[in-house]
């Protein structure tokens, strides 16, 4: 199989790649500090299960990473991606004011990436973003190698924040 014709494998961030755990404080409080939650994101430690899920996919897949971060925290994730030598590929981040559910936000980029070539496969730590891609057709692998947070599964479905 070609480059151009290898299967994509879509990999998830936050909880999937990084643990989020030492920022989720920030979401604790009332009213929430979503700048200080994002600014604390270059300090993520890998998690080494999902680290290693994409890179031993990205021996037979393009790799794609798909979050739910603000386009404005582009710099920094690629920045972590890069120091902690995880494979290249394209970043889909959410665009700005955009505060649909992430179980909506990412089925309609992996829709986009599935019209255009295969997706072998989705690994998301977010229980109804791994239901709605699964009801789609897509084969997914839900993280719970991460220690969950009800901030944080809040966060993505009720406030379209990450």
């Amino acid at each position: 199989m070609t480059a151009h014709h290898r299967p994509l494998a879509v990999f998830d961030l936050d909880n999937t790649l990084a643990a989020t755990a030492h920022r989720q404080h920030f979401l604790e409080r009332r009213p929430k500090d979503w700048d200080a939650f994002f600014a604390a994101a270059p300090d993520d430690p890998p998690l080494d299960e999902g680290v290693a899920l994409c890179r031993e996919a990205a021996v037979e897949c393009d790799i794609v990473y798909l979050t739910g971060r603000p386009e404005r925290c582009r710099r920094d994730t690629l920045a972590w991606l890069a120091a902690y030598g995880l494979p290249e590929g394209p970043l889909h981040m959410r665009r700005q004011r955009d505060f649909r559910p992430a179980r909506v936000t990412k089925l309609e980029i992996l829709r986009r990436l599935g019209a255009d070539r295969p997706v072998r496969m989705l690994v998301d730590d977010d229980q109804l973003v791994c239901d709605a891609a699964r009801a789609a057709g897509f084969r997914v692998v839900h993280a719970l190698w991460a220690t969950p947070s009800q901030e944080l599964r809040d966060a993505q479905e009720k406030e379209g924040r990450t």
